[in-house]
């Protein structure tokens, strides 16, 4: 593409090679482009970030317990990545090829004031297990003082009446986050880093070793929460010179 736009534009035709030393020589880097999601409202984001940091100041008091929710659908055949293997050969990974619904559909908790998540296999995620989900999370949390604030985003199971019914007859405060808006939810990498760790090149004989496996990683992650916490650190800057011009349409 970039030999193609020089001989159009300059009338010049280089090779790679000349192409990829003057990018270098402009202090540019070869990157992975990340998708960034323009429907989001940057006032929006904005509002949510000032409202984190007023209960940020109450994690600090110890007078909230901050949580992030989320699901997780994570399949049984193994996720494709980079690892370490001979130079000069192909490196392969073994398939059984699992069918799509071969699957882990899971609710995910982060508790960040205390560095400790849950994950919840229950079945489907719809209101009814929303729900259910709530009533555990309460029993994990129970004991703990100050108010218990869940930050979520706007899913259909998490804004069904009966859920948010249950939410408020459990004393859990609920606060949604703005939409399209995945980067401001940190329990989003706490799932990268779980396939990173438990499906990355490795394809689970049955559902059921998935499902323990990703419940022995949760263990092992819970047992650092000072690791746990720098790692999943929330999102409290937002950055409106650059990435947050690019969600608004011309």
């Amino acid at each position: 593409k970039l030999r193609r736009w020089v001989f159009q534009t300059l009338g010049r035709d280089a090779s790679r090679n000349t192409i990829r030393r003057v990018l270098r020589q402009a202090k540019l880097t070869w990157k992975k482009v990340k998708k960034l999601l323009g429907k989001a409202k940057p006032e929006k984001r904005a509002a949510h970030v000032r409202q984190l940091l007023t209960l940020f100041a109450g994690v600090c008091a110890g007078e909230v317990t901050l949580i992030y929710v989320d699901e997780v659908h994570v399949h049984r055949d193994l996720d494709l990545g980079y690892t370490w293997g001979r130079r000069g050969q192909r490196l392969w990974r073994r398939s059984d090829c699992p069918r799509l619904q071969d699957r882990m559909n899971a609710y995910g908790a982060y508790d960040f004031t205390h560095g400790e998540c849950l994950l919840w296999h229950g079945g489907w995620c719809n209101g009814e297990q929303t729900v259910r989900f709530l009533r555990e999370l309460a029993r994990w949390r129970a004991g703990r003082k100050g108010r218990v604030v869940l930050i979520w985003d706007n899913a259909p199971c998490h804004v069904a009446k009966l859920a948010t019914a249950e939410a408020a007859r459990l004393g859990i405060e609920v606060v949604n986050l703005p939409g399209y808006s995945p980067d401001l939810n940190p329990i989003e990498r706490l799932w990268d880093w779980m396939r990173e760790d438990v499906t990355r090149g490795f394809c689970h004989a049955s559902v059921a070793e998935l499902v323990a496996a990703c419940q022995t990683f949760i263990a092992r992650i819970n047992r650092d929460p000072i690791a746990l916490i720098d790692r999943l650190w929330p999102k409290f800057e937002l950055d409106p010179e650059f990435e947050e011009k690019l969600r608004v349409s011309n």
